[in-house]
């Protein structure tokens, strides 16, 4: 045990007891953050619309204050940019993290308050370290520094005095002082906005440091590590930065990257954890090294509900607290947090793994599915899928996408795959047919329409030139860490985007 470690863990040892609190006590803990959001909003532009003086439980929540999207809470959020305040919070709003856009909105910008920061955002960080150092008391990750791969800070004509950018810049800029010192690069080079000029000199500055931690999306960390390795003239990571022991991912799915990295840090004593955090709040975390899916973070000033997905288009959509959940079923996520998002569908999906305690798996997007034929394929099985046949076939996957294609008088319909693989694929007939046996395995609406090819034949892969993706989300002005490649959907107007680039 490292003496900083010694020095630290007293106050670990209290941040994972609170864990366990909440673990043992989910339903009160819920009750409790509800209540407290209720009584701290009651008296805010947004409060007094929707009467919560009157609300005193969370079935009267659900009867009098509607479901919610971005374009509902905008013009509360364009008159908080415009320097009004108590709209849907009391406190002052300075910071808004910018998230890519809705159907109306080019982007969101997300309120980020300063309670929102400290018993959201830091404290799921909390949590999650108070974790590891519970299963890897050895641990050397304070011995040197965690590099975060963060976003971009943003100039915005709307946000006179206020600051806008991604939500890990935010996060960055607001650490408090010893949490700076241990983290790598300095702030200025890390909010760079040009991101062909930032990953270069990254690079260059992170290969001569002791890098023992590393945190951020897979995507845009593999780019960069890959150039580490360039500038270094090193064959892996390993021989970089020998005290490596921790990545910690977020933003995508991570089976489709885990073989390659693995392949630039090949080390048995590497270690890999995900979070669920969003620009709107941090809500699990991995608390367990040896498993894969998340502990749900209940005391973060955050209250949950959970909408089955026949709901979705409903004028009054039902949703259940966490007492009416069930198990492997997809639900689309509902937040009301203490940033003043109120009954926000947040366009995430997930699913319960384990209900004793609350544990999830993020499946997808409430817009990522394929359902052209009735097949409600969605991300999660998409993502299995894939590692599935990368594992039968040795392939590796950098990037994918996948759309329909429709039903015409001479073909039955099926899906187009978009892949760009690392390296050569011996075969891409056997890849497609190890995706479809795993997807007809995950899904029995996909295997019923792919029955005898009646409804949906084979699916097509097209390989991808190299780095194609990263072109298209080039020309769409979507570098950086919270941008990423869409997976799935339902409609060709992606597919066909990147395919004109191929």
């Amino acid at each position: 045990m490292t003496k900083r470690n010694t020095v630290l863990l007293p106050l670990f040892r209290k941040y994972y007891r609170e864990i366990e609190k909440f673990k043992a006590e989910p339903l009160q803990t819920q009750e409790l953050i509800f209540q407290k959001l209720i009584k701290k909003a009651v008296n805010t532009e947004w409060g007094n619309k929707y009467f919560y003086r009157n609300i005193k439980t969370i079935d009267d929540f659900k009867d009098k204050v509607p479901i919610s999207n971005y374009s509902d809470l905008e013009p509360y959020i364009i008159r908080l940019l415009k320097g009004e305040n108590n709209l849907l919070w009391p406190q002052r709003i300075k910071y808004f993290a910018k998230s890519s856009g809705t159907t109306n909105s080019k982007s969101k910008f997300i309120p980020v308050s300063s309670s929102s920061l400290k018993d959201c955002h830091y404290l799921g960080g909390k949590y999650l370290f108070a974790s590891y150092f519970k299963y890897n008391k050895q641990s050397k990750i304070l011995r040197g520094q965690n590099f975060a791969l963060s976003g971009s800070r943003q100039n915005e004509k709307i946000a006179k005095g206020k600051y806008i950018a991604d939500v890990s810049v935010i996060i960055i800029k607001n650490l408090p002082l010893w949490a700076k010192l241990k983290r790598s690069p300095r702030f200025s080079l890390a909010s760079m906005p040009k991101w062909e000029e930032k990953i270069p000199k990254i690079s260059q500055t992170i290969s001569k440091q002791n890098i023992t931690s590393l945190s951020g999306v897979p995507s845009w960390n593999l780019l960069l590590l890959k150039e580490v390795l360039k500038v270094s003239k090193k064959n892996n990571l390993r021989e970089v930065w020998p005290q490596l022991e921790l990545f910690i991912h977020g933003g995508v799915n991570f089976s489709p990257y885990r073989a390659q990295f693995e392949k630039i840090m090949p080390s048995s004593d590497m270690n890999y954890l995900e979070v669920y955090n969003a620009s709107e709040g941090f809500f699990a975390f991995s608390d367990d090294i040896t498993k894969n899916d998340l502990l749900l973070s209940l005391k973060n000033g955050v209250f949950y509900e959970f909408m089955p997905l026949e709901e979705l288009d409903k004028d009054r959509p039902k949703t259940l607290s966490l007492s009416e959940v069930e198990l492997n079923r997809n639900y689309a996520l509902v937040i009301s947090t203490n940033s003043g998002l109120w009954r926000y569908l947040i366009g995430d999906t997930i699913k319960f793994t384990c209900l004793k305690p609350f544990r999830i798996i993020v499946s997808g997007r409430t817009k990522s599915f394929i359902n052209a034929f009735g097949e409600e394929l969605i991300e999660d099985n998409a993502n299995r899928a894939i590692a599935f046949a990368c594992e039968k076939t040795g392939a590796i996957v950098k990037e994918y996408t996948a759309a329909p294609v429709y039903i015409t008088n001479s073909e039955s319909g099926r899906h187009q795959w978009l892949i760009e693989f690392l390296g050569p694929v011996e075969s891409i007939d056997n890849f497609r047919n190890y995706l479809d046996k795993k997807l007809q395995d995950l899904n029995s609406d996909y295997e019923a329409k792919r029955y005898r090819d009646i409804a949906l034949s084979l699916p097509e892969i097209v390989a991808a030139k190299p780095n194609l993706f990263y072109q298209w989300l080039k020309e769409n002005n979507r570098l950086g860490g919270q941008y990423k490649v869409p997976r799935l959907a339902n409609d060709r107007k992606i597919i066909e985007q990147i395919l004109k680039l191929n």
